[in-house]
């Protein structure tokens, strides 16, 4: 939650101590497009006269049904997230102070849409379905987060997307992503209107970067696994329960997860698990195709997740990977398409629509591949050309690598998307160098997907979510419309940093107004918790130490996703840990001396200063593999802990931390 939601004065039980709310932004304005600014823009807003007091609104009724009364326990918590205000959940139609959900029949509205209408006294939402009208209070909560909580103009809304799917897909096989953070962006995702979240569940590092031995290769399956104990990776992995129930809360919230099972290729943890189905010719990351046991180890552990009642795998959709695998032989092509053509039917046979890569323009060949309700992600034309898959009967979801792909810090594709070419070109109907005409029913939607190629690289999540933010931002508006945006993307670019992550999430740690102190403490006590988790970049941090000696594994501060050390566990040097991560400053507390200590942190890393001279830069740094051949660029960043301060014996005074907020 930001803190300029925070609708009373912060007093803390301790002494010394101030933090500086962010000041508030004032009533709700209208942007050049006559319409009141969201993420995505409306489609069409009806001007009314007169203004909506929020003050005067008090509680959420509905028309009786289960639907409504579901959003309506949304909204009202979501509500009380953002302004520290609770609204009563009545029964009835109320005409005064309050905001009223109606399940309607309309049918120019479809399944997403929906109407609001803002009144002087009461506030009303209506939809079709129980999604429709949960976005319907999306809208509603960015109009009062733009306006303050304070006072909405008048009018009436009309919104629908163009688009049925819009997403955004996560590689959480070559790094693990925790179950926190999936349940953070999937509220994210539901607040920008964005329904589908992919979750690629297993992958594998490059074989270069571990001395082309596929034995050290790292690669991760990451589902709790029964049928093949040992399969699972022990270094993150979701328990099939958690997983499950993860999928509930999405849908509630209308997002669809779909998860992704990808063979034959990016197989890894599959061949380390049982060698004999791996590739002795293409690599041990492609599964043997020609092995009969290829097929039983596969039909098992999809198995598991989609049989039952209440399957593992809970959404309609399904993905089952097959892409990059080697055309080299007819041979072999003629094997992936029969391979294909066998897990899109088994997937079916479990009542579920399967989704695949697709890459039948790079395998061509004889052996007949379903089509019909198939889907694509269409993300290189050179393995499936999207026209051509169209013409076969495949719908597909728009991916174009080169604009919709990002690779933290790989030095290939993108580190950030080009926002701003996306914003004022892109729409979902171009896919590389094929344009479907406007509303062909052959492009279902499109998403962006985060890449974690570079296993090891030091990239946290955070990071991620850094390179993430403004791209599901940007994207949300261009898959719910197509169309070039009305609003000029620099007002866009803007506005945008004015609108929360979501209710309840402030994954970037984004506090106080930019170049301000939010943080400004005489002496930090043991102990010590601050109402601030975690400031995310760009910071400085700035404090003050009487050394005194300090036991291996003393923590300064300590959040949800990282721990700043006095005393780091190994060496006892000053440092920091995060992701698995450990870093270090060549600096550790003396007893008897006294030392001005700052931190400097932004998105590229982390720097030290001792006394206004800079001790260390851990900025990206190459680290070098294959004899020279091969590189990656090793992450160091910090968003800077402050939940809960350790039990040290230093003497720490005049703590401060200044924000210095960019893009």
């Amino acid at each position: 939650m930001h803190l300029k939601h925070i609708k009373r004065k912060i007093s803390l039980l301790v002494l010394s101590m101030t933090v500086l709310a962010i000041t508030p932004l004032g009533a709700q304005r209208l942007v050049d497009t006559g319409k009141p600014f969201t993420i995505p823009e409306v489609d069409q807003w009806t001007a009314l006269k007169g203004t909506c007091a929020l003050e005067g609104i008090t509680r959420i009724c509905t028309d009786g049904s289960e639907e409504a009364g579901h959003v309506a326990g949304l909204l009202a918590e979501d509500y009380g997230l953002f302004f520290n205000r609770s609204l009563e959940l009545a029964g009835g139609k109320a005409k005064v102070g309050a905001i009223y959900l109606d399940m309607v029949r309309d049918a120019k509205l479809g399944d997403e849409g929906y109407r609001l209408e803002v009144k002087a006294d009461q506030i009303v939402l209506s939809a079709t379905t129980e999604r429709g009208l949960y976005w319907a209070t999306r809208t509603l909560l960015q109009l009062c987060e733009m306006a303050d909580g304070k006072e909405l103009a008048c009018g009436k809304v009309m919104d629908k997307p163009e688009y049925a799917i819009r997403g955004f897909m996560l590689d959480c096989g070559r790094k693990f992503i925790p179950m926190s953070y999936l349940r953070k962006i999937v509220r994210v995702l539901a607040y920008y209107k964005m329904n589908t979240l992919q979750v690629h569940l297993n992958d594998n590092g490059f074989k270069q970067f571990f001395d082309h031995d596929w034995n050290r290769v790292y690669g991760a399956f990451r589902l709790e696994c029964e049928t093949y104990p040992g399969l699972t990776a022990p270094d993150g992995y979701y328990t099939k329960e958690e997983f499950r129930a993860f999928q509930k809360e999405a849908a509630a919230l209308g997002v669809e997860v779909i998860p992704e099972i990808d063979v034959p290729a990016h197989s890894l943890a599959f061949a380390h698990y049982k060698p004999e189905i791996g590739s002795k010719e293409y690599g041990m990351d492609h599964l043997d195709l020609a092995n009969p046991e290829t097929y039983e180890f596969l039909d098992a552990l999809f198995k598991e997740y989609l049989e039952g009642e209440d399957p593992v795998f809970v959404g309609k959709r399904v993905n089952i990977g097959t892409d990059e695998y080697s055309n080299a032989k007819q041979e072999v092509v003629e094997q992936f398409r029969k391979f294909t053509d066998h897990y899109l039917r088994l997937v079916e046979s479990y009542g579920k629509q399967a989704v695949c890569w697709g890459a039948l323009t790079h395998a061509r060949g004889e052996t007949p591949v379903k089509s019909e309700n198939v889907i694509m992600n269409w993300w290189y034309n050179g393995y499936a050309k999207p026209d051509s898959m169209a013409m076969l009967g495949y719908r597909g979801i728009s991916m174009p690598d080169g604009w919709l792909y990002i690779v933290p810090a790989a030095g290939y594709y993108n580190d950030y998307l080009n926002t701003e070419w996306l914003y004022n070109n892109w729409t979902p109907n171009m896919v590389g160098n094929v344009t479907f005409e406007k509303g062909d029913p052959a492009v279902l939607g499109a998403q962006f997907a985060v890449w974690n190629d570079h296993v090891g690289n030091g990239i946290s999540v955070k990071d991620i979510h850094h390179r993430a933010m403004p791209a599901l931002q940007t994207l949300a508006e261009k898959m719910w419309h197509g169309d070039k945006a009305a609003l000029p993307f620099e007002q866009f670019d803007a506005l945008r940093l004015e609108l929360s992550e979501a209710p309840g999430v402030n994954e970037l740690a984004r506090y106080g107004e930019s170049h301000s102190t939010v943080v400004d403490v005489e002496t930090l006590q043991p102990g010590m918790s601050l109402e601030i988790p975690e400031i995310g970049y760009d910071y400085t941090v700035t404090f003050v130490i009487d050394g005194a000696k300090e036991q291996p594994g003393t923590e300064l501060f300590r959040s949800e996703s990282a721990v700043f050390y006095l005393s780091d566990p190994v060496s006892g040097l000053m440092g920091y840990q995060r992701d698995g991560y450990l870093y270090t400053f060549r600096y550790a507390p003396y007893p008897g001396r006294r030392d001005t200590l700052t931190i400097e942190g932004d998105a590229r890393g982390t720097r030290f200063y001792v006394n206004g001279r800079l001790r260390d830069d851990l900025s990206p740094r190459k680290l070098y593999f294959d004899g020279g051949k091969a590189s990656i660029n090793y992450m160091s960043t910090l968003v800077f802990p402050l939940g809960t301060a350790g039990e040290f014996q230093s003497r720490i005074s005049q703590f401060k931390v200044e924000n210095f907020i960019k893009k």
